[in-house]
């Protein structure tokens, strides 16, 4: 469906249409081929091309017979074009050819440096799209060249206007810049296309001239091939920015596919699958642009395979890290080296994954593991396998020193064991690291000692084409693209095809090595599949195995350099992409395979990868083509636009044109060829068509139609209905109800709302995006009744303001000025989605004359809940203000999960939902119920028995903190029988309760076959209530048990260990905050390996650990046996030193992700210790520039050296913080709030905590005693903890 077209542009086409049908009529030729090459770049420009060819045709068909031939050569020009754009190479340059030949014989200079740069950039395409036709790049680089030193001359003649030729003189940069990035030359390519950006400036080039934006995109892709992820996002969306301002729609869509592969490459999937989505309705808005959305949606279809792999990564780290425990336990006995051949086979699963979603500091660190386990192996080949994975993650991180030194281990280690295959495949990639850091002569000869060796090896009887073919395609890379030396690379080529045909059926085949036979091949063999590694990869583990194939002759590996965008040419195609990291069988990502076969025997581990050549979609045109040589989805760049202008033929001084020879594909030598061109010259004379003024839309009855809901206010909510917040308006803007107005003036369709910013976000925190729901909640609830009938909830795009998106709600606020009573700001509406409960609810609203709650709308609205799920927490609602949702509710009935906690309702809430409850279609769908945090009574006691009676899907019950107890527990208690399906039942905070009626309850959870998770939260637990929760452990199977404000004691702590580590327990989540445990407790529960194995998340806070307690605590955390992902131990008196202690266990820790050490530190102690900090404190270049590839080891001797603290204690002190913090890589919120450190300290920690993997992700929420350290995807705070869940 076509994007709502913007009327400036079609009154263009239709006055455009008139003029030409008035030529027509009047038989002016002249005018007719005029107007008929207007419609032809209207319509190009809304990317109806073929629409486009018709009238172009019809320009070329009039000028041709009644015309001079000067007349033709913009349309010579624009028909070049638009076969370009089609993909109709053999056309475009017959047309480009012609009109730099009749530019030659007009002596037009100007005419003749676009027709170069458009042939230039045809030859481009034709490189781009074949298989070997290195000639093209010949002539594309000839020709790009040539339009550089025309447009040089062309500018700096005195005959020519200052400045007439400064655009095409920056797009030449641009379009040589372009060639560099297919060419892997990043660090040429970002030299000229920054002095393109140079001369914007210095030219004085307006901000948003598409000039700037075709540098903008490629720097973008400069940065991204870099991993400079800051820097490629600022270009990128610069690029998006001046696209949409200047409304190039095919331009902006191509923006958002290079920011989705940023985020991609990220692993940010959720913003990655929202740019693609993005760009997918822009390429639905342009009418033959049906292959770009095409791919777009299926590159969204590839991230969402991704995410699953992620998923599949994540499990089988779980299943890793249960081997590292079963090996260690393992260790001196028989069954020692089973577990480490498991887990050599759960590792090389994990380097397969890490390889498809191009987690290369992943792949790093099993890289690593896979040596150790090698080591302990005692398997040479294994660990030579592993430095060659090693080499690969560090190539991949762009660390090419590193790179090189893994790689010469792993060839001395393979020359060691005589294995050639294996010192042809680490030269191979040698080669490729020395070509990518520029070191073309080292690389070439890396690649024929490569292909020497493998040669040798089939010599002696082995057959090795995949790896031979790699060799050669790199020495055919070399020749033709390093040292243009044709002759040498077309004798490659005939080897490569020989040997293509030659081995063709064996290409995809597996090899094996004949001259040395891994130690652990034959023992891994003889085991049965189920030892050799639980939940290894299978072939049929991971659907994005079959998105990742790269080459039709599947000779390439995974490569990060291979852009999720599936936007061009499928594969860069055997000539032109050398192989470099791993065996040729690696074609498609090596499905993961039995352990059977080690990495070098196995296609996917040492693999070699063919050196790419990227290519970024333009501009200007859809470079699509459908893969017709592997099955695989394969993802692509898209190069971006080489533009010329589209401004009128100018002319200057006679000036000598060089001449450029094309390239022919088979010859040694160049033969003479006309040179082509690039331009999108219009034909049209200063025709410029008058833009109709913005209207100002009627609203009509829109105050009556919403009379009910203004006269009621809830005045509790400061988004909520009130009309002093907002309304809409008629279009007379200046008729607002304030005086003065302090409203802003939303233009939403046709209508106008008036909606006062300061109310509605008095809170300071709302996002632009949570801005956009609130008035997409406003909106429809002033929306008239019949267009609220259809229960349609508009979704808000964009906000744009004079053309200019605003992207953050300080742009917002900064122009509320400008749009209080002189304008407004658009907003955009991108879809309408059907939400059925907020409809009835807003109906039962009005029919009981009760304002609807806008915190409830907004839940309502979540796009990310569907209407089965109703989860309205916190939304101050009561008995009377609910009544209306409860009746959307019972209409509704299909509801699986209900969200009521932590509002004010009371205990006739919980009779209507006894009564809902009682429906057939709920009761057999309701499967969660929050009410926890209401003003319930032990009166609804029957209700929650008829609740749990009749809905025989509920598994989960949330009523803590509602004020109920004992005879509502044992009620609860009462309604259990054995064929219940509960499995979380969470009663903490409810008081008084008695013991009889606890341990009644403990007594019926034991006979639940599936129950897993109870929370007692500050419920006081007598001593027979321990004992009987001691025998409920172990009857039971918990996932989670919660004994937070408890006052069980040491004695009942400890007593609670043993049923608790038992073999068919899997604990997950342990509270015991606030019981009165001591540092014995952590010694205790250190010595219970069955226990400290299983569990996620333990909650020691409030506990007197003392400092002394710290030592325990990071003695569990060094145990290789501890999981623990979320540590809590706030309020433990640890003092600084215990704070440093735990910090240092996590050097070696690879499983905690948050820790909690808030209020540790006594005031007097941070005095004795820091005094006062001198305010300049500042840290060291080292600390300020990290180095994500360098930060293996601490190296903390020099990481504070410009830190200046007063004495010695203070500066080691803060250098050891700062060190641990860095250390910790795992960890992704840390809690220090309340321990007395300065703002200068606190600045120094969070440079150390953005260091390492954190680098680039790292935030902050710092402010008075709150110190929160995060990163991005992560909550640091607002979450309740009783609404917290693993």
């Amino acid at each position: 469906m076509r994007r709502k077209e913007e009327p400036s542009q079609q009154q263009q086409l239709a006055e455009a249409m008139r003029a030409y049908k008035a030529a027509k009529e009047e038989d002016n030729q002249q005018e007719e081929a005029r107007w008929a090459n207007v419609i032809g770049h209207i319509l190009k420009n809304r990317g109806e091309y073929v629409e486009a060819l018709r009238w172009l045709r019809k320009d070329y068909d009039v000028s041709s017979k009644y015309l001079p031939e000067k007349q033709l050569l913009a349309t010579c020009q624009s028909l070049g074009e638009i076969f370009l754009r089609l993909h109709q190479y053999k056309d475009a340059l017959i047309y480009q050819k012609k009109h730099l030949e009749m530019a030659k014989d007009a002596n037009d200079l100007a005419e003749q440096q676009r027709a170069i740069t458009q042939l230039g950039r045809t030859y481009h395409e034709i490189f781009l799209k074949s298989d070997d036709d290195h000639s093209s790049i010949q002539n594309a680089k000839n020709y790009f060249r040539s339009a550089m030193k025309l447009a040089q001359t062309i500018k700096d003649s005195p005959l020519s206007e200052k400045g007439s030729f400064i655009k095409e003189y920056i797009d030449a940069h641009n379009n040589i810049g372009m060639l560099e990035i297919d060419l892997d030359n990043l660090d040429e390519a970002e030299k000229i296309l920054m002095k393109g950006l140079q001369i914007c400036n210095e030219e004085e080039v307006k901000e948003d001239d598409d000039a700037r934006s075709r540098l903008h995109h490629n720097l973008g892709i400069v940065y991204l091939e870099l991993r400079r992820w800051k820097i490629a996002e600022t270009h990128i969306k610069k690029d998006i920015v001046i696209c949409n301002q200047i409304g190039h729609h095919q331009g902006e869509a191509k923006g958002y596919v290079n920011l989705g592969e940023l985020q991609y490459r990220k692993q940010m999937y959720d913003e990655a699958i929202s740019s693609y989505q993005k760009a997918f309705q822009l390429a639905k808005s342009l009418e033959d642009e049906d292959m770009l959305a095409n791919q777009i949606a299926q590159n969204i279809e590839t991230v969402r395979e991704a995410m699953k792999v992620m998923d599949e990564l994540k499990k089988e780290e779980q299943n890793f890290k249960k081997l590292e425990r079963n090996t260690n336990m393992a260790k001196g006995k028989d069954t020692e080296r089973k577990y480490l051949l498991k887990q050599n086979a759960s590792i090389d699963c994990l380097i397969e994954k890490s390889r498809i979603i191009f987690t290369w500091t992943k792949l790093r660190e099993y890289g690593k593991k896979k040596k150790s386990i090698a080591s302990d192996l005692c398997d040479k080949e294994k660990l030579s396998d592993s430095f060659l994975v090693i080499g690969e993650s560090y190539q991949k991180l762009r660390n090419f020193n590193k790179a090189l030194k893994w790689y010469r281990k792993g060839w001395e280690t393979f020359e060691l064991i005589g294995n050639l295959e294996g010192q042809a495949l680490a030269k191979i990639n040698t080669g490729n690291v020395l070509d990518s850091d520029g070191d073309w002569i080292g690389a070439l000869d890396a690649f024929k000692e490569g292909y020497r060796q493998v040669s040798l090896k089939i010599a002696v009887n082995a057959n090795l084409s995949s790896v031979q073919l790699s060799a050669l395609e790199n020495i055919h890379y070399s020749h033709m693209i390093r040292f243009d030396d044709i002759e040498e690379a077309r004798k490659t080529k005939l080897l490569i095809d020989q040997l293509k045909q030659s081995k063709n059926e064996d290409l995809n085949a597996e090899d094996h090595l004949g001259d040395c036979c891994s130690e652990t091949k034959i023992e891994l063999d003889t085991q049965s599949t189920d030892e050799r590694s639980d939940g290894s990869c299978s072939p049929n583990t991971s659907k994005v195995n079959s998105l990742t194939s790269k080459s039709k002759d599947s000779v390439e590996d995974w490569n990060e350099n291979i852009p999720l965008r599936s936007l061009l040419h499928s594969n860069k195609k055997i000539g032109k992409q050398r192989t470099a990291h791993g065996v040729a069988a690696n074609a498609s990502p090596r499905e993961c395979v039995s352990p059977s076969q080690s990495l070098s025997r196995s296609a996917g581990s040492l693999t070699v990868n063919r050196k790419r050549v990227r290519v970024i979609l333009s501009d200007d045109e859809d470079e699509d083509e459908k893969d017709h040589c592997s099955e695989h989805i394969v993802r692509k760049y898209t190069p971006e636009g080489i533009a010329t202008s589209d401004e009128l033929t100018r002319r200057c001084g006679s000036s000598p044109v060089p001449e450029v020879q094309d390239v022919s594909p088979v010859a040694t030598s160049c033969t003479p060829v006309n040179l082509e061109k690039s331009t999108c010259s219009s034909k049209s004379r200063s025709s410029k068509l008058g833009a109709q003024d913005l209207k100002k839309f009627k609203f009509t009855d829109t105050c009556a139609a919403v009379g009910n809901f203004e006269t009621h206010v809830n005045s509790t909510c400061a988004g909520s209905c009130n009309p002093s917040h907002y309304e809409i308006c008629t279009p007379d803007v200046h008729s607002c109800c304030d005086e003065p107005c302090q409203h802003t003036i939303f233009k939403i369709d046709e209508d106008l709302l008036h909606v006062d910013l300061d109310l509605i976000n008095a809170c300071g925190k709302l996002s632009i995006e949570q801005m956009k729901i609130e008035l997409a909640c406003m909106y429809y609830l002033r929306l008239p009744r019949q267009k609220r009938s259809r229960g349609l909830v508009p979704v808000f795009q964009h906000m744009k303001y004079n053309g200019r998106f605003l992207e953050s709600m300080e742009a917002l606020y900064s122009l509320r000025e400008y749009a209080k009573e002189k304008d407004w700001i658009e907003v955009s509406v991108g879809a309408m989605v059907p939400k059925n409960v907020m409809k009835l609810y807003i109906d039962f609203c009005e029919e009981l004359a009760e304002p609807p709650s806008l915190k409830v709308v907004k839940t309502l609205c979540n796009l990310e809940v569907s209407d089965d799920k109703i989860i309205v927490p916190d939304c101050e609602l009561r008995d009377v203000s609910a009544a209306p949702l409860l009746n959307a509710l019972q209409l509704h009935s299909m509801i699986t999960v209900l969200d009521l906690s932590h509002n004010l309702l009371g205990n006739g809430t919980v009779e209507k939902l006894k009564q809902i409850c009682e429906c057939p279609v709920l009761y057999a769908r309701l499967e969660v119920l929050n009410i926890s945090g209401n003003s319930l009574t032990d009166a609804c006691a029957s209700s929650m028995s008829t609740i749990l009676q009749t809905c025989k899907a509920l598994y989960s019950l949330d009523i803590e903190n509602c004020s109920i107890s004992s005879r509502t527990i044992q009620k609860v208690a009462d309604s259990l029988h054995s064929e219940s399906a509960l499995t979380h039942l969470y009663l903490g905070y409810n008081n008084p309760v008695s013991g009889n009626a606890m341990i009644s309850l403990l007594c019926k959870l034991a006979t639940l076959n599936r129950f897993q998770e109870l929370s007692l939260n500050g419920i006081k637990l007598s001593k027979p209530v321990v004992d009987s929760l001691c025998q409920f452990a172990k009857d039971s199977c918990l996932s989670g048990l919660m004994l937070g404000n408890t006052n069980i004691g040491m004695e009942a702590a400890i007593q609670l260990i043993k049923p608790l580590s038992k073999d068919t327990q899997e604990l997950l989540r342990l509270d015991l905050s606030f019981c009165g445990l001591t540092r014995d407790y952590i010694y205790s529960l250190g010595n219970e390996v069955a226990l400290i194995s299983g569990i996620l998340e333990l909650n020691l806070g409030g506990n007197p650990i003392m400092e002394e307690g710290s030592i325990a605590l990071a003695s569990l955390l060094r145990n290789p046996l501890c999981c623990l992902r979320v540590l809590v131990v706030n309020k433990c008196s640890l003092g600084l030193m215990g704070i440093l202690d735990i910090l240092k266990a996590l050097s070696t820790n690879s499983y905690l992700e948050e820790l909690n050490l808030a209020e540790n530190v006594k005031l007097g102690e941070i005095q004795t210790l820091f005094g006062a900090i001198d305010p300049m404190v500042q840290i060291s270049k080292d600390l300020n520039q990290p180095d994500e590839n360098e930060l293996e080891v601490a190296d903390s001797e020099d990481d504070l050296e410009g830190v200046d603290i007063c004495s010695s204690e203070k500066k080691k002190f803060i250098s050891e913080l700062t060190n641990s913090i860095t250390m910790a890589r795992e960890l992704k919120v840390l809690n220090l709030s309340c321990n007395g450190f300065s703002k200068e300290v606190t600045e120094i920690l969070f440079t150390a905590w953005s260091l390492n993997a954190r680098a680039g992700l790292a935030q902050r929420h710092v402010e008075e005693n709150t110190v929160h350290l995060s990163v991005q995807g992560r909550k640091c705070c607002g979450i309740k903890s009783c609404c917290r869940r693993i």
